[in-house]
């Protein structure tokens, strides 16, 4: 084996050979130690950030579904600190934990998976430039958070309906409607007697959408930022540029992916007929139709504030600790 000077381990050739390449040397091997070491980081840099964060994201969900709500009742729009606050008092500070256990699994699944296919898809687009500095050029980069996340995001799909419907479901009892869930396994096995396993992935084109936007803004930005800040203002590898970088990525994510979620939310949340086919909206498309004709196009971007007061700080958090496993553990920045 061979140690390179980024800690990334090699097996030796069995003969060497010489050849030019215009990509980083510790990028030309995936070595499965440290993918995987990157997925158990990226699951616990994850969750530490939601432990802090998901009250934002129940609050984020409640705005989006307000303008159903509006329609039927003539309920006036909450503002976000007054959501926060109107769920902890109606319904009991646990609301804002609601649906928690789902966003753990589907952290497992759908933030591990994308920050570690991105690491694996952005390798060949390492280069090294003029100044003998690796570099990523932003259309690649963002291209590869768009393939990571969407793969990411189809195969955590049924996680996500469970982790709205269970967020949504103190609003649903306020109102006088029945319960469709107690818990997690309870809201999967009402999805598929209802709807069937096409039902498990209802949604799955507006929540992908989200994915794409939202990965390439958050690690694809983060990783364009780092990469930027080290070339043109010198900063080297630290707290200070892991604030900063994580900062931008953040705002980049929030203000990209809050249309789909928009959307995403509302398919996820509608109820469905005996046949499992959604009652308030056909499909994705004629959810943007509906949404922009009744209640204007400013209403794809409701709950944005919330969005990114949550994925700022939840990015800051998220970046910090994954970055400081990989410190603890030998390893170079991501």
């Amino acid at each position: 084996m061979n140690r390179d000077e980024n800690d990334y381990w090699h097996m030796k050739p069995l003969q060497k050979k010489q050849f030019t390449r215009n990509i980083a040397n510790s990028q030309e091997e995936i070595n499965f130690k440290n993918l995987l070491m990157l997925y158990i980081n990226t699951f616990i840099g994850a969750n530490f950030a939601e432990g802090c964060m998901y009250s934002l994201d129940v609050g984020k969900t409640r705005m989006q579904m307000y303008g159903e709500e509006q329609k039927k009742t003539g309920a006036k729009p909450r503002k976000m600190f007054r959501t926060l606050y109107g769920i902890a008092v109606e319904e009991g500070p646990k609301a804002l934990y609601a649906g928690f256990s789902a966003m753990v699994l589907r952290n497992f699944i759908f933030n591990s998976m994308r920050v570690m296919l991105y690491d694996i898809f952005r390798r060949p687009y390492i280069y090294v430039d003029s100044e003998h500095q690796e570099s990523i050029r932003v259309h690649h980069a963002f291209m590869c958070g768009s393939a990571a996340g969407c793969i990411a995001q189809a195969l955590a799909n049924p996680f996500d309906i469970a982790k709205v419907r269970m967020q949504m479901e103190g609003r649903r009892k306020l109102l006088g409607l029945a319960p469709r869930s107690t818990s997690f396994p309870n809201v999967l096995q009402t999805v598929y007697r209802k709807s069937g396993i096409i039902g498990m992935w209802r949604g799955v084109g507006p929540s992908c959408m989200r994915a794409c936007l939202m990965t390439a803004g958050d690690v694809g930005a983060y990783d364009l930022c780092k990469r930027n800040l080290k070339k043109h203002l010198g900063m080297r590898e630290g707290l200070a540029l892991r604030l900063a970088s994580s900062m931008v990525a953040g705002l980049v994510a929030s203000v990209l992916s809050n249309p789909a979620d928009v959307i995403k939310s509302r398919m996820m949340n509608q109820p469905t007929d005996d046949k499992g086919k959604g009652l308030y909206y056909k499909n994705s498309l004629d959810c943007v139709y509906k949404l922009i004709r009744e209640e204007g196009v400013m209403n794809l971007y409701k709950g944005l504030i919330p969005c990114w007061l949550r994925l700022g700080p939840w990015s800051v958090l998220f970046w910090l600790s994954v970055e400081q496993l990989r410190v603890w553990e030998g390893q170079t920045g991501f």
